[in-house]
């Protein structure tokens, strides 16, 4: 697998997830820079967490139209698979890539700490490692992490079976506990936590590294 993660001004975790794929798994990764035109030939797109462009106007407005994300976007559109985490999942739907719009935590503050989620979806390439039912263990640290979509959207998204990660205590006022969502063909996947700094026991949890072990595998 080659992985290229996306580098945008305000990216922080892109380093944390660049570790895990090419020092964790052994894997080929790659950074791409916001104004590039050119996947170097991934086959998987990170979009990691952070604050791009200062998160001027609203989380991800702004990133959502450098060079990278048209050509994201062909790639996503293509059947590539396309992992965005946090200000990552912030970008995807501001870029149409995934439903909804992540808001402001309904405790209008900053949060940072573990989470237990619940694996909803078994079947993507991003989640066939895990079982359903599952608890993981993941950190978030998010400011806009309230997961918002409307009823049509809301009911769509559970009809089709495409939350993947549910909060088991919902820290942020998410609808339905949402924690992450595929978009229709599975191959795009947003969330909030952030599975790379859960992938080394050292770091107090592992659980996040069957998303990546996931993708090795389809």
């Amino acid at each position: 697998m080659k992985a290229g993660v996306v580098v945008f001004p305000g990216s922080n975790c892109d380093h944390d997830a660049w570790h895990v794929i090419k020092d964790v798994l052994g894997q080929q990764a790659e950074f791409l820079w916001h104004k590039d035109r050119d996947l170097k030939g991934c086959d998987l797109i990170i979009i990691p967490g952070g604050f791009s462009y200062g998160d001027y106007l609203r989380c991800g407005a702004i990133a959502r139209f450098s060079p990278v994300m048209d050509e994201v976007v062909s790639f996503a559109k293509k059947g590539g698979r396309v992992l965005g985490i946090c200000n990552g999942f912030q970008i995807l739907t501001e870029a149409g890539l995934l439903p909804g719009v992540l808001l402001r935590n309904a405790s209008r503050k900053f949060i940072c700490r573990w989470v237990d989620l619940k694996v909803e979806n078994v079947s993507s390439p991003f989640t066939r490692k895990l079982e359903k039912g599952r608890t993981l263990r993941i950190p978030i640290a998010h400011a806009e992490g309230n997961y918002y979509v409307d009823d049509d959207g809301l009911k769509r998204l559970e009809d089709e079976g495409r939350v993947a990660f549910r909060y088991v205590e919902n820290p942020n006022g998410a609808r339905h506990d949402i924690a992450g969502i595929l978009n229709e063909r599975g191959n795009v996947l947003g969330m909030m936590p952030h599975p790379e700094r859960a992938s080394e026991k050292i770091l107090g949890s592992d659980d996040g590294r069957a998303i990546f072990e996931s993708l090795l595998e389809s």
